[in-house]
């Protein structure tokens, strides 16, 4: 791996924050992120033409990675957050030995619900690319020993939501098909492994019921960024409202309709050809 890249300017605490993710998923971090830190600017890239990253190679989503950091840090961005599981997994280290910024990522709450579980039995859903990863094998081994884990991979649940299909029949029934494995087998808790499936949480919750805790990361994401920032002098403390910028390489027409719908305001999407 090549030495450090020199950031093209000294960072700065006005500067944005890049995010990026396989698609529209990681505007669920994006959301604990603007809301922790709500004077910081955010810049959003959606990989969406290539999602979900599940069932792509390391090497093809390190590649991707690569190119959406480096088209981020030419934005001026002063941190990254890789909004994505599968991403993380595949990727972050290489970003780290590359860049100097600081670089946040994501990992399946498998320590929370170990900790939450009544019964001893967490389900985890997640993308098979996730569920074969390293970094999940050593969650499970440092945070699994104690409880069984069950986990699901959830083949066509982030292409409904890619198309912003939040309440469809098919949406529907896939999520009934992954988790009815996990109550069967007596989980009380169960981790969203993926930063697409809280849009779908009130799905899930149907299947579920009240009585089965769901665990997602992304406050958690949002509030270890929070740290990072502040341990490097770098939170902005400027009361200016904040500027959200989205781009996408999404093929779909109706791209900004989906991203405005996810945010919950109205947003303007710009191309992301890289």
């Amino acid at each position: 791996m090549q030495n450090k890249l020199t950031q093209a300017a000294p960072l700065h605490p006005t500067m944005p924050i890049g995010i990026f993710d396989s698609g529209v998923g990681g505007i669920s971090v994006l959301k604990h992120i603007h809301a922790l830190m709500p004077h910081e600017d955010l810049y959003y890239v959606a990989d969406s033409q290539f999602a979900p990253y599940g069932n792509k190679s390391s090497e093809f989503i390190r590649e991707r990675a690569d190119k959406i950091a480096q088209f981020l840090i030419e934005k001026g961005v002063k941190a990254l957050v890789v909004a994505c599981n599968t991403a993380t997994a595949a990727a972050a280290e290489a970003l780290r030995a590359k860049y100097s910024l600081p670089i946040i990522g994501m990992e399946p709450a498998v320590k929370p619900a170990a900790q939450a579980t009544k019964t001893g039995v967490i389900g985890v859903l997640a993308t098979s690319g996730t569920l074969q990863s390293a970094q999940f094998a050593a969650l499970l081994e440092h945070y699994g020993q104690h409880v069984e884990v069950v986990t699901q991979a959830c083949h066509g649940l982030v292409e409904c939501i890619e198309r912003g299909d939040l309440n469809g029949a098919d949406t529907k029934a896939l999520i009934k098909r992954y988790v009815q494995p996990l109550l069967e087998a007596h989980a009380d808790t169960i981790v969203l492994g993926c930063t697409h499936y809280p849009f779908v949480r009130h799905l899930i919750e149907d299947v579920v019921g009240k009585q089965v805790v769901l665990v997602d990361t992304g406050h958690a994401v949002a509030r270890h960024l929070k740290h990072r920032l502040e341990d490097g002098h770098l939170l902005n403390q400027s009361p200016t409202h904040a500027e959200i910028k989205f781009w996408t390489n999404s093929l779909a027409q109706d791209a900004e309709k989906v991203m405005t719908g996810l945010w919950g305001n109205s947003v303007t999407v710009e191309r992301f050809d890289k």
